[in-house]
């Protein structure tokens, strides 16, 4: 029985991944789960699971919670306890699914600690990529990602050899925007960018994917998670999110990998590798849809996208300053601080002012991440 620890067990992707859990009780058993503030449903997942340990962010909600559930779980709080969940002993697999860069520092602790990692934080590798990858190699560590796109991209590969290997045609589904006039972004309101066409995911993730700032994080992970270059990389979108990914080889040959757009599969694959579990989900029927189509993503429409792929491609620490100027903006846009149609002239601005670090160490990129928030919110108070 394979023993998980799940950092962010209250979001979408935790969810999702309980539930899988829940299907499989003889094969999977929960030792750790750690959330943000979300008790109310962190006390649920204790009583139906059972965990040794569970976290939670301030001291004020570990004693709301402590009430909650009585005796049995201990209950932690605050970054330590989420450094305790990340490298449980009894575990076997991490599942790092916390929203945005607060991923980082309990990934690598993962990671050091010697853990398999399930890897739905995209923002780990965004922001300091080689760091992580560096750290896995040297510990002989998994990873293996949860994203649909990427475990795509991994399913295909599964078999081939990387000397056959061409590229990565990472596809997106051009969010609930794609074929909406520009000149009426400025309109646009949270609600309407959290109304996705064909996936269910959480509010900040969904935000990125109207933007298109989703698949240049994406990209970046990509360049990361399969040791290849940005040039190696196309984006293509496609509506009705059937193709999560592709890849091409050098005789010509296309690999895709299908299914419908549910995250279950993506998540099962990486709890259960090399094997797959019985999910029973359906296939897509292909005679209703009639036809698949794919597009060029329209970069000055959605520049966002396009500062992704320029931020990956200088490197350093200018992708952790798209990603933190990101996250700010976005904060600001749910809580109706920003207009939808600035959150790139945030993220833009930010990346013009910073002096880049060519060779980051884990310290540097830490204060980077602190300067690129600062002088985000910085500009978002001229709005």
């Amino acid at each position: 029985m394979k023993k998980l620890s799940i950092l962010g067990s209250t979001g979408s992707i935790g969810q999702n991944v309980l539930n899988v859990v829940g299907m499989f009780p003889d094969r999977f058993c929960v030792t750790a789960l750690a959330a943000k503030k979300n008790i109310d449903r962190l006390a649920l997942q204790i009583k139906e699971f059972s965990p040794e340990i569970a976290v939670v962010y301030d001291e004020r909600a570990a004693t709301d919670l402590k009430k909650k559930i009585g005796q049995g779980t201990k209950i932690l709080h605050g970054e330590d306890g989420y450094l305790v969940a990340a490298a449980w002993d009894s575990a076997d697999m991490v599942v790092s699914s916390m929203v945005g860069s607060a991923g980082l520092i309990p990934t690598l602790a993962a990671i050091d600690a010697g853990k398999t990692v399930a890897l739905a934080n995209k923002e780990t590798l965004v922001i300091a990529g080689e760091i992580v990858m560096k750290k896995a190699a040297e510990k002989g560590v998994n990873i293996l990602p949860i994203d649909s796109e990427h475990s795509a991209i991994f399913q295909c590969l599964q078999g081939t050899s990387m000397e056959d290997f061409r590229a990565i045609l990472l596809t997106g589904s051009g969010g609930p925007f794609l074929c909406l006039d520009k000149k009426k972004f400025k309109t646009i309101t949270p609600e309407d960018a959290l109304a996705h066409p064909t996936w269910d995911m959480g509010n900040k993730i969904s935000i990125d994917s109207a933007t298109l700032m989703n698949k240049g994080l994406e990209v970046i992970e990509a360049k990361h998670l399969f040791g290849v270059s940005l040039d190696m990389i196309d984006v293509l979108i496609h509506p009705q999110s059937i193709v999560h990914s592709m890849v091409s080889f050098k005789d010509g040959s296309v690999i895709a990998q299908m299914g419908i757009p549910d995250m279950k599969g993506a998540i099962a694959y990486a709890l259960s590798y090399p094997k797959r579990l019985p999910l029973n989900q359906p296939i897509p029927d292909f005679t209703a849809l009639g036809a698949l189509t794919f597009e060029k993503p329209d970069m000055e429409k959605f520049p966002c996208l396009d500062l992704a792929f320029k931020a990956g491609r200088i490197g350093g620490t200018l992708p952790c300053v798209l990603n933190s100027a990101n996250e700010t903006a976005v904060h600001s846009f749910l809580n109706r601080g920003l207009p939808f149609d600035r959150i790139p002239n945030i993220v833009e601005e930010t990346m013009g002012k910073h002096n880049m670090i060519k060779d980051p160490t884990l310290f540097d990129i830490l204060e980077v991440d602190k300067w690129a928030r600062r002088y985000a919110e910085g500009i978002i108070k001229k709005y």
